[in-house]
């Protein structure tokens, strides 16, 4: 298993070495290396087992760092990074040639975010590189919204976890760029389609799901528990299953194992503990996991997005 602390010169020197190292965000876990170095970044998709047609995001410290890893920032988007960097935003933007085509999966757009927890900026900031990190687990499998859960799932592929606490946000960053001189939202997540909009107007939905994905965690498939998630009206669903426990939403009780995601049917809190309800109920007894879809309002749109993800026949 692999060490968890704050010594993030401890961090530093282990990623400027090419080693893999866990990092704590506002959104979830991510599993770190130095994005310009080919043989790190390989070390991410061997560790998470993930296809390398699924794009990498890279994170630095500032809208002025990100400059120097693409070739073009459209007003739009500079204006959403303005407003929201550091958070839960990723912008993906036209990639300088520094930034590796095995991180990109190919593609001549590379997504770039800041990320809003103290020691992740102090980190990027003494780094002379960006990190390419996605969520720390086992490709398709839930996201870690602590640093126990990394070391349970990859604490044999990592050589360092940085330990900062649970994470606030608890879902991944919602991914937004430009097509036709429209911004387009590519992944929900952190931030609402309400706040994007508040600075740029109307965007379009670009929410792919398939085998073929332009921005990172747009794969059919996704955040899954082993357990079978089944979404629907969840006391209809109980009178056809044994064994299951629930994921529950509002004030609701059942004479099974239940985990709340929020009793005050909160948006907010429920996104961050949503990883940690799957999580919960897929390391019980139980045999099924059973819930509803929330409110499509808010942050309640990505939370359905992640559940249906997680739903999908593998």
């Amino acid at each position: 298993m692999a060490t968890i602390g704050k010594d993030i010169l401890k961090a530093s020197q282990l990623l400027e070495q090419g080693k893999l190292v866990a990092i704590p965000t506002e959104t979830v876990y991510g599993l770190g290396a130095n994005a310009l170095d080919t043989t790190a970044v390989a070390g991410i998709f061997r560790a998470k087992n993930r296809p390398t047609f699924d794009p990498l995001i890279i994170h630095t410290y500032s809208i002025e760092k990100a400059r120097e890893y693409v070739t073009k920032f459209p007003p739009e988007l500079e204006k959403l990074a303005e407003a929201y960097w550091p958070g839960p935003l990723t912008i993906l933007l036209p990639k300088k040639n520094v930034v590796p085509d095995l991180v990109t999966s190919g593609s001549n757009n590379v997504a770039v975010r800041v990320p809003k927890h103290p020691l992740a900026l102090q980190l990027l900031k003494g780094l002379y590189f960006p990190l390419a990190a996605p969520s720390a687990n086992p490709f398709g499998y839930i996201s870690p919204t602590k640093p126990e859960h990394v070391n349970k799932q990859l604490g044999n592929e990592v050589d360092y976890i940085l330990d900062g606490g649970a994470c606030e946000v608890g879902i991944e960053s919602t991914i937004v760029g430009m097509e036709d001189g429209k911004v387009c939202i590519y992944r929900l997540g952190g931030l609402s389609i309400e706040q994007i909009e508040k600075i740029v107007g109307k965007v379009n939905l670009k929410i792919n799901s398939s085998g073929d994905p332009t921005a990172p965690g747009q794969l059919k498939s996704h955040y899954s528990p082993i357990k079978k998630l089944v979404i629907g009206n969840v006391d209809e669903l109980l009178k056809r299953y044994d064994n299951p426990g629930v994921l529950n939403f509002g004030d609701r009780n059942y004479d099974v194992y239940t985990y709340d995601l929020s009793r005050d049917a909160d948006l907010t809190e429920a996104a961050a503990n949503l990883f940690q309800g799957l999580r919960s109920l897929d390391e019980s007894n139980v045999e099924v996991i059973l819930t509803e879809l929330l409110p499509e309002i808010g942050l309640g749109i990505a939370i359905n997005d992640r559940l249906t993800r997680a739903a999908a026949e593998k």
